[in-house]
């Protein structure tokens, strides 16, 4: 599976900023540390712009922005044989035909390193007005097989959208038993409530989440 199968499988923007948004917001009620915390999302990453990112402390992570010219998605898998580190520069094709209204995404010093180099193995994006997804023409490396650039790795919840698909998910990170109805309620962007809450982590009040709520811009009962 490649970007390109990615490209073929992601909802439409508004259903992905919801499922991005109640990712974040399942993981802020899981998880009260931050810096263990896979999913994010600010609503407000700037005047204009909500971000949705992943990062799994290990190197791996990907960052969505959501804008009105539309959705850009950047996707890093730090062991991809595409990684910028492996051909001193972004994989030819991977960011070459990203388009005008998005180019300076690929300058944004949050997705580079300190030298400035662009921090990416998969991207896509998605104008609006556009009709699907979109990614650029990639000559993958012919030595791999599966996921040469990280994308099937990177995206699997944003594809696999199942209540089902994040309760084992985070039952196998969290190392907790997670509640299937309350993940259930959370996917489907119902308002928040404190039986939700508690269900989810009975060591955290629907109180607790002030902060992150305002910040992910999740609705509350």
């Amino acid at each position: 599976m490649t970007v390109h199968d990615i490209a073929r499988r992601l909802p439409e923007p508004t259903a992905l900023h919801a499922h991005c948004r109640a990712l974040a917001m399942l993981e802020a009620v899981l998880e009260s540390e931050r810096a263990y915390r896979f999913h994010s999302f600010d609503a407000r990453w700037s005047q204009a712009q909500a971000m949705a990112s992943m990062s799994n402390g290990s190197g791996d992570e990907y960052a969505i922005v959501f804008s009105a010219a539309g959705v850009y998605v950047r996707g890093f898998a730090h062991e991809s044989p595409m990684s910028p580190y492996a051909v001193d520069g972004p994989w030819p094709g991977v960011l070459d035909d990203v388009p005008a209204v998005f180019r300076s995404y690929t300058e944004e010093p949050a997705f580079s390193d300190e030298d400035g180099m662009p921090v990416v193995t998969a991207c896509l994006w998605r104008e609006a007005g556009d009709d699907r997804w979109k990614a650029g023409a990639i000559d993958f490396p012919e030595e791999t097989t599966g996921d040469p650039d990280g994308a099937a790795f990177l995206f699997g919840l944003l594809t696999d959208r199942s209540p089902e698909a994040f309760q084992q998910w985070a039952e196998d990170y969290h190392e907790v038993p997670v509640d299937l109805d309350a993940v259930r309620h959370v996917l489907s962007c119902r308002p928040l409530t404190e039986a939700v809450v508690r269900a989810l982590n009975p060591e955290v009040a629907l109180a607790d989440l002030a902060q992150d709520i305002e910040e992910i811009g999740y609705p509350v009962a």
